[in-house]
């Protein structure tokens, strides 16, 4: 694990798991971290210079006040920066697509190709956001544990989530607010991304309980070079951890066509 300061002060911690291969940043879902992409780097991390950010607030990468995802996407240029690398094709899965997506649409020169899994490039549903900042108060009021088997069943499905649980329960309430606020307050960009001009896969569970196939199916039509949409069958909400098995056959082809 690896820091950069930014130009405007935030650190942030990354992996870079090294090699000759072309350049592919992870940016991890909500309430993750870098070793979200454990899977990718077993399936292809040697074929492919594999960069997993922790993005603000997450893992080791701290969170100094308010922010959105926009900073986020700054602070994965100010990764890229610090490493000297000029363009990377970007991975993300749900809030790593949020990411991926502004980061492209900063600064496009700087991103060859994107994939995006169990996202959306639309605000919150109202109710959503509602009913996740009341999860939010109810985890700092009564403690993690009142909330974790639904937070493990929106996000993992079926997936065994005790990895994580223990890294959730660590996580101190203002900076669950912090990234609470970031998630749900997140403007929409679905009409901006005919600006967008690099090879694009989207990927969606159909058993994702977070989002519905028709936000996937959105971006695909906004997205100008986005390949037919990917199905994967039973696919949870972080399919990329969830379904990995699924999932990186269609990364890996992708990736090697398009870098």
């Amino acid at each position: 694990m690896a820091t950069v300061t930014t130009g405007d002060g935030q650190l942030v911690s990354y992996v870079d798991h090294g090699g000759d291969g072309p350049v592919v940043v992870l940016l991890h879902s909500f309430l993750m971290d870098a070793t979200m992409w454990a899977p990718q780097v077993d399936a292809f991390g040697d074929r492919f210079r594999l960069v997993a950010v922790d993005e603000r607030g997450h893992g080791a990468t701290p969170a100094n006040g308010p922010f959105d995802h926009w900073d986020v996407a700054r602070d994965v240029l100010g990764v890229l920066d610090a490493l000297g690398i000029e363009r990377a094709a970007v991975a993300g899965t749900s809030q790593g697509g949020f990411v991926a997506l502004r980061t492209a649409l900063l600064a496009p020169e700087r991103v060859a190709a994107l994939a995006l899994l169990g996202t959306s490039g639309e605000t919150e549903d109202e109710q959503i956001s509602a009913a996740y900042q009341q999860l939010a108060e109810v985890w700092i009021a009564q403690g993690p544990e009142s909330v974790v088997e639904a937070v493990a069943k929106i996000c993992l499905g079926d997936h065994d989530p005790s990895e994580w649980t223990p890294k959730w329960g660590a996580v101190e309430p203002e900076r669950l607010r912090l990234i609470m606020n970031a998630l749900v307050g997140r403007e929409g960009v679905l009409d901006r991304l005919g600006a967008i001009e690099v090879p694009a896969l989207v990927l969606h569970g159909t058993a994702d309980l977070a989002y519905p196939v028709a936000k996937a199916e959105a971006l695909v039509a906004a997205l100008p070079r986005a390949e037919p949409l990917v199905l994967v069958e039973g696919g949870a909400h972080f399919l990329s951890l969830t379904h990995a098995a699924e999932v990186n056959p269609h990364l890996e082809r992708f990736l090697s066509a398009t870098l």
